[in-house]
């Protein structure tokens, strides 16, 4: 890997599109850190070290920020809006027959839902920012804090801090779109990268020199390390289904005969199921902190539900992860399509016919694949959750295995665009 950047900067126009890919980054983070007008600073950060947020809901959108949410800045709600309105317009392809024409018409097709993507951005973008401001002044947001961190909660005041973090939305996703035209890699999972990667040395330095002692930090990083080449074996494994297409003619001509194959990855999904997951169990939570504290219901939801080391909470989150892998492949993937794309192009499986039987083959496939697979994604999500517990460590990074299911995969992708276009300028094959 290190070689490979070693020769990417020594090829100009890459080194060019690398250092614009960091550069943005850098702005990236540097908008984390600037407040939003109405904010009081030196509050939000006397009551960031005062109290934490007990919300999984929002330690999801603190997370995708790179910890913007919590210090109310311009780039408060980084992402997760983008991230949102991808998976609802995608999950829509099942509902609306339009968006799945949308998607069928090729590149024209794409960049029409890109269109909707980005207009159903901005409106989560003010649904969002509303609903974090009005947390924050109503003081849910860092509850037990003496400060207000918003001391002018006039209409015109908070109109102008929606309308701040709204356009943040719209500016990090033109960010986004910046490095995926202009630099390496895809620029969105890489300013989720950027977020993700930037919490990781103060939670980690917070195990060594908080509750968690150098021990418990060398246990800690052990335990990563394991994670990490687990998510790097299963990402980077996949099963290949043979596929033989037919000689035919056309005209004078003869085309087909070759070989190929179809591969399909054991984690279809990604981490959108542990995102799904933690977003539903989060909505109890969140609901319960605007209700009555002494009510019952109230404190079976915070003991139960809340609380991530929970025994409900880990079973319903383990579910839900298992159902959602198998809900999103069922979107994502589907055998009936596949089929009939191979027999029209004169394509099929060796010993299985062209038609239903390739069809039913393949849904039999993606069944035992995806069963792997949401166990899997399972068991990386709550291993280092149950290790916190068992160590009696608390940590601020939120999910556990997910945010490194993130940085691994977003890491081997770019690596892989880099190394691909470092082949294209330096190839020397047949020209010797």
């Amino acid at each position: 890997m290190l070689s490979a950047f070693g020769r990417a900067f020594r090829t100009p126009d890459l080194r060019r599109k690398l250092l614009f890919t960091i550069a943005i980054m850098a702005i990236f983070r540097l908008g984390s850190f600037i407040p939003t007008p109405g904010v009081s600073y030196p509050n939000v950060q006397q009551c960031i070290d005062e109290t934490a947020s007990n919300s999984d809901l929002l330690g999801l959108v603190n997370l995708f920020s790179g910890g913007a949410l919590l210090k109310l800045s311009v780039f408060a709600l980084g992402i997760m809006p983008y991230i949102t309105a991808s998976i609802i317009v995608q999950l829509l392809r099942v509902v609306i027959p339009r968006f799945e024409a949308l998607h069928k018409e090729g590149q024209s097709g794409t960049a029409k839902l890109t269109q909707y993507t980005r207009y159903l951005t901005i409106a989560l973008a003010i649904l969002q920012s509303t609903t974090i401001i009005t947390t924050a002044r109503t003081g849910v947001l860092f509850q037990g804090c003496s400060q207000s961190v918003i001391p002018d909660d006039s209409v015109a005041n908070l109109a102008i801090m929606v309308v701040t973090m709204t356009a943040g939305t719209g500016l990090i996703m033109w960010l986004g779109e910046l490095i995926t035209e202009r630099g390496v890699g895809n620029g969105m999972s890489l300013l989720i990268f950027t977020s993700i990667a930037a919490s990781f040395p103060s939670a980690l330095w917070s195990i060594a020199g908080g509750n968690g002692g150098v021990g418990k930090f060398i246990i800690v990083i052990a335990l990563c390390v394991v994670v990490v080449g687990l998510v790097v074996f299963v990402e980077q494994s996949q099963r290949r289904i043979p596929v033989q297409y037919a000689k035919r003619m056309v005209g004078r001509r003869m085309y087909g005969g070759s070989s190929t194959y179809i591969p399909i990855k054991i984690n279809m999904a990604n981490v959108i199921p542990i995102i799904f997951a933690s977003s539903l169990l989060a909505i109890p939570g969140l609901i319960a902190q605007f209700a009555d504290q002494s009510a019952g219901w109230v404190q079976w939801v915070t003991q139960n539900l809340a609380t991530t080391s929970a025994p409900l909470h880990l079973v319903l989150y383990t579910v839900l992860i298992i159902f959602f892998c198998f809900f999103y492949t069922a979107i994502t993937f589907n055998p009936d399509e596949v089929a009939d794309n191979m027999k029209t192009y004169g394509g099929f499986i060796p010993g299985i016919r062209a038609g239903r039987p390739t069809a039913e083959y393949l849904d039999y496939v993606i069944t035992r694949i995806t069963t792997a697979g949401s166990l899997y994604l399972a068991i990386v999500a709550l291993i280092p959750t149950i290790a916190f517990v068992l160590l009696n460590v608390t940590t601020n990074i939120p999910f556990g295995g997910s945010s490194i299911i993130i940085v691994v995969g977003v890491g081997l992708e770019t690596v892989k665009q880099i190394d691909s276009q470092l082949q294209q300028r330096h190839y020397e094959g047949f020209l010797r």
